[in-house]
């Protein structure tokens, strides 16, 4: 009787493993806006961490150099941090595209005379 019951368990098992790889419908069109909005959020989220984090180099090198002035030489010049600036999101569009426009690259950062 155990083998006839452990059987059946088996048999039942596979039958619900099956049914979880079946295709899932494509998403909404609410659903490709929120997810793409999300992914925005978190690309600006990583460029503030970014400058954060350059900001925190730059007073480092600097409490370093003001540290060692015996040190000969001078220091090698690097590229000053951009601000990202607020998040802004991107405006719906009014009718949805067959294909979206890829996103126009970011201006280069102003240099700091």
């Amino acid at each position: 009787m155990t083998q006839r019951s452990s059987l059946l368990a088996l048999v039942l098992a596979l039958g619900l493993c099956t049914s979880a790889w079946a295709k899932l419908p494509p998403p909404s069109d609410e659903a490709k806006a929120k997810a793409a909005e999300a992914a925005a959020k978190t690309a600006h989220a990583g460029k503030v961490d970014a400058f954060k984090l350059c900001k925190a180099q730059d007073k480092v090198a600097a409490h370093v150099q003001k540290t060692n002035k015996a040190k000969a030489g001078k220091p090698s010049a690097t590229a000053p941090c951009a601000d990202p600036g607020p998040f802004v999101a991107a405006a719906p569009a009014a009718a949805p595209a067959a294909t979206a426009p890829a996103a126009a690259p970011a201006p280069a950062p102003a240099k700091k005379s």
